[in-house]
């Protein structure tokens, strides 16, 4: 069914329930389909750049470390927060890409406590030479159809989502 025909049905469906209940099954049907969104995006994600030894876990990992602000490494908090994924479940994906010579770990001068991680030469060679081609060719299959206004709201309103569920998150980690 086509997003349009999928809004329309539901508009005529539920014309007669009240704004609370219309916000709800609005607000439901918008997290099914990001689930469905996010499991789509691990699946074909990975599809597209598994011949580099990639996932989208490690894709992601990279592509934070790749960034010119993270040139001197990044500490393994700040980059577990910035994926919004906790250190645990981020440990693993880590190991593997040090094991792949993709990523080094090394002290952080400031704080010998605290390990910071930064791309090899390797990894930098893989990420910008052989990863980085496939995830524009898979960009470019996945935003088919969309305009770059649409792209631009879309982007506002997962920015808008995104910071609502960390404010959820943060109050419950703090009470």
């Amino acid at each position: 069914m086509s997003t349009n025909a999928e809004s329309d049905q539901f508009v005529e469906s539920f014309e007669r329930e009240s704004p609370d209940e219309i916000r709800y099954e609005l607000a439901n049907r918008m997290f099914f389909r990001l689930y469905q969104c996010a499991n789509m995006l691990h699946k074909t994600g990975t599809r597209a750049v598994e011949d580099e030894g990639l996932t989208t876990q490690r894709w992601a990992v990279l592509g934070a470390l790749s960034r010119p602000e993270t040139s001197e490494g990044m500490p393994v908090g700040d980059l577990a927060r910035y994926l919004g994924v906790s250190r645990q479940s981020l440990a693993g994906v880590v190991s593997r890409l040090e094991n792949d010579g993709l990523i080094m770990g090394e002290p952080d001068p400031s704080d010998g406590r605290t390990r910071r991680l930064r791309l090899t030469d390797h990894g930098h060679l893989v990420w910008n030479e052989q990863a980085l081609p496939r995830i524009r060719t898979f960009y470019d299959e996945a935003v088919t159809g969309l305009s770059v206004e649409d792209m631009s709201h879309a982007l506002h309103y997962l920015v808008r989502l995104l910071h609502n569920m960390a404010s959820i998150d943060d109050r419950n980690t703090t009470s």
